[in-house]
C-alpha cells in the first residue's frame, strides 16, 4: 500500500467529504427522502439521468420528481401502471417513454418485491455483474429498440458509471453518500468511471488501459482496494472535486503519484 496516497487522500475526505459541498451535484435530490424505497426510486432516476450538462441533469431530475409527489413509492404504487412524464420530455438521448417504462419498471419490482433491493437480492445468486445484468434486464425491459440505456448492464462492456454511482449512493453511508441498502457491502462497489475518474486514475497510477470501459472500471477499483480493501469507492466523491473546487489541480497528481 501507498502510505503516502493513502495520507493524501484521507485528507482530501476529511475536507471535501461534506454535505454542504456537494452541489451541482443530482445527489442532492436523494437529501430530501428517508424511506429506501423513495431512495431506490430517486436515486434510479438521478443516476440515469446523470449524463451531460451538469445544469441540464439537475433541470431534468427535478422535472421527473416533481411529477412523483414527495412520496414516490407511494406515488408508483398508485399510478405505476400510467404514463406519468410527458412525452415531450428530453433529456439528450432520453425520451419521456424512456422514463415512462424505467417508472413502470421501477413500480413493478417494488410492488412483486417489497424494494428494488429485495430484487436485487434475488438476482444475486452468482456474481455482482451476473446479478447486475439480470437487475439492468429487468428494469429496461420495454424500451424503444435502439434506444439509449438508462440501466446499463456490464455484458454491454462499458463502464457503467451511472450505475456503479447508484449503487454507491444506496450502499454506502457518509455525509455524502445517504446509503439505506444492506445487501452488499461497500467492500463490493465498483469504482464510478467516467473519463474525468479515468485520468484521475492514470495520473496515480492505478491503469493504463486509454478506454474507460468496464475493465478499466475494475483495475481502477483494484486500485483504489490496495488503498482502502473495505471501502473502494470512498474517495469517489472528493476526487471527482478536481476541477470543481478551488485549490484542487488535477495535473498536480501526476506530480505527486504518477
Amino acid at each position: 500500500m501507498n502510505k503516502k496516497l493513502k495520507s493524501f487522500l484521507d485528507g482530501l475526505y476529511y475536507t471535501y467529504q461534506r454535505r454542504e459541498l456537494i452541489n451541482p451535484d443530482p445527489l442532492h435530490f436523494l437529501y430530501s427522502y428517508h424511506d429506501v424505497r423513495d431512495l431506490e426510486i430517486v436515486g434510479l432516476i438521478a443516476s440515469s439521468l446523470a449524463y451531460g450538462r451538469v445544469s441540464q441533469i439537475m433541470k431534468s431530475v427535478d422535472r421527473v420528481l416533481s411529477l412523483l409527489t414527495d412520496e414516490p413509492h407511494k406515488f408508483l404504487m398508485a399510478e405505476g401502471n400510467s404514463d406519468i412524464v410527458p412525452e415531450t420530455f428530453k433529456h439528450r438521448f432520453t425520451t419521456g417513454h424512456d422514463i415512462n417504462v424505467l417508472l413502470k419498471n421501477i413500480a413493478d419490482v417494488q410492488k412483486n418485491y417489497g424494494s428494488v433491493e429485495n430484487f436485487f437480492g434475488e438476482c444475486l445468486n452468482t456474481d455482482l455483474f451476473s446479478a447486475l445484468d439480470k437487475f439492468s434486464e429487468r428494469l429496461s425491459t420495454g424500451k424503444t429498440p435502439g434506444s439509449f440505456s438508462l440501466v446499463t448492464a456490464p455484458k454491454d462492456g462499458s463502464a457503467c458509471k451511472r450505475l456503479f454511482l447508484f449503487l454507491k449512493w444506496l450502499v454506502r453511508h457518509d455525509d455524502v453518500d445517504p446509503g439505506g441498502w444492506k445487501i452488499i457491502s461497500p467492500r463490493d462497489l465498483i469504482v464510478p468511471t467516467d473519463t474525468h475518474m479515468h485520468n484521475i486514475a492514470m495520473k496515480l497510477g492505478f491503469t493504463r488501459r486509454k478506454n474507460a470501459d468496464l475493465r478499466c472500471a475494475v483495475e481502477i477499483t483494484e486500485g483504489f482496494r490496495e488503498i482502502c480493501p473495505d471501502d473502494p469507492a470512498k474517495y469517489d466523491f472528493v476526487l471527482t472535486r478536481f476541477g470543481i473546487r478551488a485549490g484542487l489541480n488535477v495535473d498536480e497528481l501526476s506530480e505527486l503519484f504518477g
